[in-house]
């Protein structure tokens, strides 16, 4: 593992329904247990998005088990912000809002400008586009940001 890489990664958006979700299963997926990554959203008001299920499926990467979670769910259930090495908004709702809950500790807060898919489209095949969109986004900031990944079985980048 890069010795840059944090321990521990927190990606959030508006709803944790779309694209922390997205960030939180392809770092597991890539990254196994190098890196402990966790999602969350300003709200949890919403269900885990079926369009975000099935352009991830597509990658072999499972959502369809991810439950939803807000920042103040987070606090409440005893997950402490500060434990976190890096936080990475991907909206700008949850950036101001990582920012103000952080604003105490001293940890990292990044900002990737992905695109939020969920309005775009109107037909079946037009959502599926804007959604691999912003899922090939989200890989695209991942594999520049913490290197390729490596394979589980061995020591080696794939």
């Amino acid at each position: 593992m890069s010795a840059d890489r944090p321990q521990s990664v927190l990606f959030c958006c508006d709803h944790n329904a779309v694209r922390s979700p997205m960030a939180e299963g392809m770092m597991k997926a890539f990254y196994g247990h190098d890196i402990y990554v966790q999602s969350a959203g300003v709200h949890s008001d919403m269900d885990i998005d079926g369009f975000s299920i099935s352009v991830c499926d597509e990658l072999g990467i499972t959502l369809s088990n991810h439950r939803v979670r807000s920042f103040d769910q987070m606090e409440e259930w005893g997950d402490d912000l500060s434990s976190f090495d890096l936080i990475v908004a991907l909206s700008p709702a949850s950036q101001r809002r990582a920012l103000e809950l952080t604003r105490l500790f001293h940890l990292d807060v990044e900002y990737w400008p992905i695109l939020d898919p969920t309005g775009l489209g109107s037909r079946r095949d037009e959502k599926l586009a804007a959604y691999r969109q912003t899922r090939d986004q989200i890989r695209g900031h991942i594999l520049e940001r913490f290197g390729l990944p490596r394979r589980q079985d061995d020591e080696t980048e794939v």
